[in-house]
C-alpha cells in the first residue's frame, strides 16, 4: 500500500512537468491534434523511466507513475472520446 502512496506522489510531481512539456511541443511543432494524447502517454513514460536519480521506486511502478501522469496531462477525456481535427501551431 505504501508503495503506491509514492506512486500517486511520484505521478502528482509528474503531471504538471509533462503538461509543461506537451505545451512546449504543441506551441513549437506542427502535428495533429489527436496525436497529442498519445504523445503525452509516451512522454509521461519516457520521463518517469528517466528519473530514476530522484526516486527509490522500480521502473514498473515508475512506469505506471508516468503513465498517469501522461493521461492527467491531456485529460482521459480528450483521449478516449473526443476526435479533434486539425493542426496544434496554426501557421
Amino acid at each position: 500500500m505504501e508503495q503506491w502512496q509514492e506512486v500517486l506522489v511520484f505521478a502528482t510531481w509528474l503531471a504538471p512537468t509533462v503538461t509543461a512539456l506537451i505545451e512546449l511541443l504543441k506551441r513549437s511543432v506542427n502535428m495533429p491534434k489527436n496525436l497529442v494524447p498519445v504523445l503525452s502517454v509516451v512522454l509521461g513514460l519516457t520521463v518517469s523511466a528517466l528519473a530514476y536519480p530522484f526516486t527509490t521506486l522500480t521502473l514498473d511502478l515508475r512506469l505506471w507513475a508516468g503513465g498517469l501522469a501522461g493521461l492527467a496531462a491531456t485529460g482521459l477525456f480528450e483521449l478516449a472520446l473526443n476526435s479533434r481535427p486539425g493542426n496544434t501551431k496554426n501557421e
